[in-house]
């Protein structure tokens, strides 16, 4: 036992005078909070911290407990067996995961972890948000726990650099805002990604996109068509990406570009890339341009950039024109139509001088597919539309879509109710999908199916 206690005569002060309701486990009582705080404060002082690294949470635990309940004996706090362990669990929290966050976290019915200041904390559930009654003690305590996620991953955020894009061990993504842009305090937003390998059967299952359209994903997949998936803010544009990715084959090489890494492909020939944002004193930084420049001296089969944002999706499109067949990306946009537009507006951000017609015919000869997501007003997520660039006609890129999703009401249950149907084109792409022998039902393209 005391593995974990340092051997010092630590001074045994009184933590404080006043009383103070040590309630369950979320109960976001100030007296509770302020006990917590302090309490972990204290174990900082009494702890040695290099030795948690060499044990268990369940190790951690038990001494942790013995810890705790000889300061609130000390203190003369009387809590029962339920009340301790929950404080237990909370302290742990704080002192080896992200202290009001770690439930949130950890329940797997939650999407996404909007936080607006210490005492107001929203979350999603199946794309509806609701308050919780976590809260932090106070922006102090919100702002170190922020400082804590940023730092993990060699990332900064103060006066200076007041916004910052970061990511968890599991791969969720993290944006915070501090003051003195944020004017309430503190902000912090994290997209959770499921800790399950995600796959198109997953999609399927969940109501995002029949089968018959997931197959035609995946054999445009494994046909190395050139793919942008195109959504609005989470729409599942990252998740979708996921899941066609598992139709690669393991023997080819993969690089991915990311600003914060988030993909999770399951393909062991994988070569992994974060960009690097500056140092403290402006210097340093590492862009998704200089990214994709560097891939292609690392002779990837396919490239996969997280999102295409500014100038670098200039260098992805020459990369997929000059032999890096099914390459993968998103991009924020409303349409597909919109979404071409956006990459010629993300060409002229390159700084090259490049006349609109030329920007176009390096869209039209790079991409291939383009695949619409989108989060309906019932927070469902689905596959709205399978589109194929088809060329050039005068000053116009030429798309035609081949599948399309339509909305018919809502349900008894006011979900939205709706079916896919075929518009009757043949995609071109069916070409290569044989050469790689890939078949499909001949009449999944037949413009009466629906497909529900």
């Amino acid at each position: 036992m005391w593995q974990i206690k340092r051997d010092t005569h630590a001074d045994t002060e009184s933590l404080g005078a006043r009383d103070r309701d040590a309630g369950p486990r979320g109960r976001s009582a100030p007296e509770y909070l302020d006990l917590k705080i302090e309490l972990h404060r204290r174990l900082i002082e009494l702890i040695n911290l290099q030795a948690l690294e060499t044990m268990t949470r369940p190790q951690i635990e038990v001494e942790v407990g013995e810890i705790v309940h000889e300061q609130l004996a000390l203190q003369k706090h009387a809590l029962n067996q339920t009340e301790r362990r929950a404080l237990v669990s909370d302290i742990l929290d704080e002192l080896l995961g992200l202290g009001p966050l770690e439930p949130l976290l950890q329940d797997e019915t939650i999407n996404d972890i909007l936080v607006n200041g210490h005492d107001v904390i929203f979350v999603e559930r199946q794309g509806r948000l609701e308050r919780v009654d976590s809260r932090f003690k106070d922006d102090r305590h919100l702002l170190r726990i922020i400082q804590k996620i940023v730092s993990a991953v060699g990332r900064r955020v103060d006066e200076q650099s007041p916004y910052v894009d970061a990511r968890l061990a599991d791969g969720s993504r993290v944006n915070a805002v501090i003051p003195p842009l944020a004017i309430d305090g503190p902000l912090l937003s994290i997209r959770k990604f499921s800790k399950k390998p995600i796959h198109m059967g997953k999609l399927v299952e969940y109501g995002s996109i029949p089968q018959a359209v997931a197959d035609v994903l995946s054999a445009v997949v494994v046909a190395r068509r050139n793919v942008l998936i195109s959504g609005g803010t989470g729409a599942g544009k990252t998740t979708l990406l996921n899941a066609m990715s598992a139709a690669i084959d393991q023997s080819e090489r993969i690089v991915t570009i990311e600003d914060s890494a988030e993909l999770q492909l399951q393909q062991i020939h994988v070569a992994r890339m974060e960009t690097r944002p500056p140092n403290i004193e402006g210097r340093g930084e590492i862009s998704q341009r200089d990214l994709v420049k560097n891939a292609l001296r690392m002779r990837p089969d396919r490239i996969i950039v997280g999102e295409v944002r500014a100038g670098e999706a200039f260098d992805m499109l020459q990369a997929m024109n000059t032999g890096h067949d099914g390459s993968m990306t998103t991009v924020h946009a409303n349409t597909a139509r919109d979404a071409l537009a956006r990459l010629e507006q993300m060409i002229g951000m390159s700084g090259i001088d490049m006349p609109a017609r030329s920007a176009r015919a390096q869209i039209a000869s790079a991409i291939n597919v383009v695949v619409q997501v989108a989060r309906l007003s019932d927070g469902s997520r689905r596959v709205t539309s399978v589109s194929e660039v088809t060329g050039m006609e005068s000053d116009v890129v030429t798309m035609q879509e081949i599948f399309r999703y339509r909305i018919r009401g809502r349900d008894e249950t006011n979900r939205i109710d709706g079916y896919f149907e075929a518009t009757g084109i043949r995609p071109r792409f069916l070409e290569q999908l044989h050469e790689h022998g890939v078949s499909l039902p001949a009449d999944i393209f037949r413009p009466d199916l629906r497909i529900s």
